[in-house]
């Protein structure tokens, strides 16, 4: 039996990431084996790097030291994949992807440009909006001063550059606004109905292979806890619509949608990297991280859109030990 290859991968701020260092732990299949490394500020308090095979201590991602650190990892550890987790490092790793290719590793980021618009809900929502694609109206903290009916009330406000559920609120009527915010905000009529976050695959060709859908039952601190995929027509071509506004994205993203009854399915935001709930599109058949490993290592892809509708994933709190 021929010994399968190694294949080093960094799961960068890996974090409470737990479940994505073990789906890639087992994305070797029968030809190669992935060895998962991972890391973070303090490693030794992060759940998945103490599940990954190795760990590394990094820098904050805006230090200027925080790249020669990874590439020094790469270099060190012959790391053929680097796989970012949140939101805050992705225009980095965008802006060093070609210095880190160099070095040995691709980084699963789309380009810089996708990555600005992915960054910046207010663009995000201007982006798609001028693609067609189905968007609720949305408007700067200057414009809703300046014109207060413009969305009418109540209406929700966020930041430009949140994640997290950070910095989220409903305002009753212009009163309600406070006299300044900390950050950019943005503002939207308040939309109600089911929330959605599909899950897609873009391959190393631009072409969407696979979008799972799954409707968010329960959320905690923005990530499903909770989650049940749903095979619907209409967020199948929302995903397409995704694609063909951001036409040289790649690899994983994730958007959220709100099916509101009067407006229909509407766009909130987009992620450009793994999700939170990607473990139960990956359970369900989207097997986005096979697909990954197979592009690195030059095998025919098997990427596809027949994964499981109604799998639902319940999740609960663990523990891990060191020491």
């Amino acid at each position: 039996m021929t010994d399968r290859a190694v294949i080093p991968v960094l799961i960068s701020s890996a974090g409470r990431r737990g479940a994505l260092v073990k789906l890639f732990r087992q994305a070797g299949g029968d030809t190669s084996r992935v060895v998962v490394h991972g890391c973070d500020m303090r490693p030794e308090l992060s759940s998945a790097c103490l599940l990954a095979d190795h760990t590394h201590q990094v820098p904050r991602c805006s230090d200027p030291g925080f790249i020669d650190r990874i590439e020094e990892i790469v270099r060190q550890n012959a790391i053929r994949l680097i796989v970012p987790t949140i939101d805050t490092e992705l225009a980095v790793y965008a802006q060093a992807a070609g210095r880190l290719e160099a070095a040995g590793a691709r980084v699963h980021v789309s380009p810089p440009d996708v990555i600005r618009v992915a960054r910046d809900k207010m663009r995000t929502m201007k982006v798609l909006a001028a693609s067609g694609v189905d968007v609720p109206p949305t408007c700067s903290e200057a414009e809703l001063r300046g014109n207060p009916s413009a969305l009418g009330w109540p209406v929700f406000g966020k930041p430009v550059g949140g994640s997290a559920s950070r910095g989220l609120g409903i305002y009753r009527s212009e009163r309600d606004l406070p006299d300044s915010f900390p950050e950019p905000m943005m503002f939207q009529p308040v939309l109600s109905g089911p929330e959605y976050t599909v899950n897609i695959f873009i391959d190393a060709s631009g072409a969407l292979r696979c979008a799972v859908p799954h409707l968010r039952i329960q959320i905690r601190a923005g990530e499903v806890e909770k989650g049940r995929t749903v095979r619907k027509e209409s967020l199948r071509l929302l995903a397409e619509s995704v694609q063909a506004a951001l036409p040289d994205a790649r690899g994983v993203l994730c958007f959220q949608v709100i099916d509101d009854p009067q407006r229909g399915p509407k766009i909130i935001e987009i992620n450009a990297r793994f999700g939170g709930g990607y473990p139960l599109a990956h359970h369900a058949g989207g097997r986005f991280a096979d697909w990954l490993i197979e592009e690195l290592t030059g095998q025919v892809s098997t990427a596809n859109d027949d994964w499981r509708d109604a799998v639902t994933m319940l999740r609960y709190d663990d523990a891990v030990f060191a020491g």
